[in-house]
């Protein structure tokens, strides 16, 4: 007889592989919260609740989840995820998978704390299970208000959830780090209490507003954010969307110049591997490394699977020529957390 494999690790793998895709978020919800509503529940009584269509009148299952968890029970591998399994992406050209090879983690990523889908426990066991040692939680800043961006005090909360969380992975060799990313506000200013950004591990600054505002005045604006001592990564820099509803043009300004001083200040330029984003556009990622700029390659992820993103990222910096060694992400989190800027 065939043993039966695990439920609700399948249904994981395939929320993760639909994210991964970028497919619809309800689609999504419903096998992880059918995963959810399994977790904890033995084989034994996932089996009698199968056999008896019980299974299905549990909140959160449904036909589609129940047919996998039956399928799985019969220790066959659900038809949903073998299919999701055949169109998988192509590999890597070799200097794209040595450099995704040399990537540690990822300084980017959004909780169901602002308007990410998946509470920051889900996140960091993804994150583990990709291999990376550690993952940088940067939830919005207030002003974002659509984004459910973090006030004062519920920032404060999420860092001490991460901090009950790394001491419960004390030994295991990976580690949650504390981040935001910051509005970069109409003048430049920063979208949070200046105190509160020291205390944080890693700080990426974005502009999400007036994409549009005249070159001359974006530039200004960028200008004084990469200036400002607390901040880590320039997120996506042009804003650009090129794929989706949601397309829009890049935002205007002196690339040079914000890409020089972000070579001096020690901000790094962030590679954007969201499919929609893929920020910067690859002549400004080619000037960033002619200016001596520093990057991160970064999902961006707002759901589980979508930390799986990285290869996007690592594809585009190895067709630019970024140095391995100019990619914090590559770095030690030792090294990481210790820069000197």
């Amino acid at each position: 007889m065939t043993a039966p494999r695990d439920p609700v690790a399948d249904l994981r793998r395939i929320a993760f592989l639909l994210e991964r895709a970028h497919e619809s978020t309800y689609r999504v919800r419903a096998f992880r919260g059918a995963a959810a509503a399994l977790r904890g529940r033995g084989p034994d009584e996932l089996a009698a609740l199968a056999a008896s269509g019980e299974l299905r009148r549990l909140r959160g299952v449904g036909d589609v989840t129940a047919k996998c968890v039956a399928e799985s029970l019969a220790g066959e591998e659900p038809v949903y995820l073998t299919r999701l399994q055949a169109t998988e992406g192509a590999a890597l050209a070799d200097a794209a998978a040595d450099l995704r090879a040399a990537v540690r983690g990822d300084c980017h990523s959004h909780t169901d704390a602002s308007d990410g889908g998946s509470p920051l426990p889900e996140m960091v066991e993804t994150a583990r299970d990709l291999g990376h040692e550690y993952l940088v939680i940067t939830d919005h800043s207030p002003r974002l208000t659509v984004a459910n961006g973090l006030s004062p005090e519920r920032l404060r909360a999420q860092l001490r959830d991460v901090a009950e969380l790394n001491e419960a992975l004390v030994g295991s060799g990976f580690r949650v780090l504390t981040g935001i990313e910051v509005d970069i506000l109409d003048d430049g200013s920063l979208d949070q209490e200046p105190d509160l950004l020291a205390e944080l591990d890693v700080v990426v600054a974005s502009v999400h507003s007036k994409l549009r505002m005249p070159a001359a005045e974006m530039t200004e604006r960028m200008l004084t954010a990469v200036a400002n001592p607390h901040v880590d990564v320039l997120g996506h820099c042009t804003g650009r969307m090129v794929t989706g509803n949601r397309k829009r043009p890049e935002s205007q300004f002196d690339a040079a110049a914000v890409f020089a001083a972000c070579a001096e200040h020690g901000v790094a330029v962030e590679i954007n591997s969201r499919p929609e984003r893929l920020d910067p556009p690859k002549r400004l990622l080619e000037l960033a490394v002619d200016t001596g700029c520093l990057f991160t390659i970064d999902t961006d992820a707002h759901a589980p699977g979508q930390l799986d993103w990285l290869d996007a990222g690592c594809a585009r910096a190895a067709a630019c020529g970024v140095p391995e060694e100019r990619v914090l992400n590559t770095w030690p989190v030792e090294r990481l957390l210790e820069r000197q800027r």
